[in-house]
Formats: C-alpha cells, structure tokens, sequence
C-alpha cells in the first residue's frame, strides 16, 4: 500500500505558482498522480491556495487548477475534538496546529511542509519533512 502524505498549503503552493520550489514540489505532487503515495490536505488548504490561485490567475483558471489537483490529493475533515487537541497543543501557530492534528487523527504517515517552525515542533508519531527529505527518506 502507498504512504499516506499530508501536503501543506505551501507545498501546492509552490507547485501551482511555479515558485522558487516548483520542481520539487512537483516531483512530491508526481508521486500521487502516479499512485506512489496517497495525498492529503484539509478544506483550509482549499481554501489557502484557492485565496492565492485566484489573485495570481483569477477565479475560473484558479478553480480549474484545483479541479485538477483535487483529482489526485484527497481532502480530509477535522472534528470538534481533535480542533480541541490541536488548540491545546504546544504549537504556537494555530493554522499549523489544525493541520498538523488532522493529519495524526486520519493517522498519515508523513507532513511533508517547507515550514520549519512546523518540522521543529513536530512529534516523532507523525513526523515533518520538507520535500527534498521526503523524498530521500522514502525513496533514498
């Protein structure tokens, strides 16, 4: 069975505006197309990157791009309780602690974000990796 990956919203991010980390990015997002990892986000990652998506492209290309992403990356919910858990975390950015809380409950084998606060703060049950290191933990 493929490796369940959460994906950050800067991860699609980079991919969708071509920033700086396209090319990595794009290699991660490529491993869901082509069935090597199931890939994850939340509804506010939806709406993250449609917000920027829609200021960079306007907001019929933006919705077309997610269309296209969301045939590949699966959205999974939060309930009250694990926003309860998250809240109480000791993580200081509360959008990083939702996101991050949402990935353990639907039990996700790796965060893959750029953010290195996130990776600093992370436990070893769900573990945070930037792209490049995802990718060199998983595929050597």
């Amino acid at each position: 069975m493929a490796f369940k990956i959460f994906l950050d919203a800067n991860i699609l991010l980079d991919f969708t505006l071509k920033r700086q980390s396209y090319e990595i990015s794009k290699r991660v997002i490529d491993l869901s197309v082509h069935g090597h990892v199931q890939a994850f986000i939340t509804p506010s990652v939806v709406h993250i990157v449609g917000y920027w998506l829609s200021k960079a492209y306007g907001n019929a290309k933006a919705r077309d791009i997610l269309l296209t992403l969301l045939s590949d990356v699966q959205v999974i919910d939060i309930d009250h309780e694990v926003t309860l858990s998250a809240l109480h975390s000791k993580m200081n950015d509360i959008e990083d602690a939702l996101q991050y809380y949402t990935a353990m409950h639907h039990k996700i084998d790796y965060f893959v974000s750029r953010d290195k606060h996130l990776q600093k703060s992370a436990i070893p049950v769900l573990p945070v990796y930037t792209p490049d290191e995802f990718l060199e933990e998983v595929y050597g």
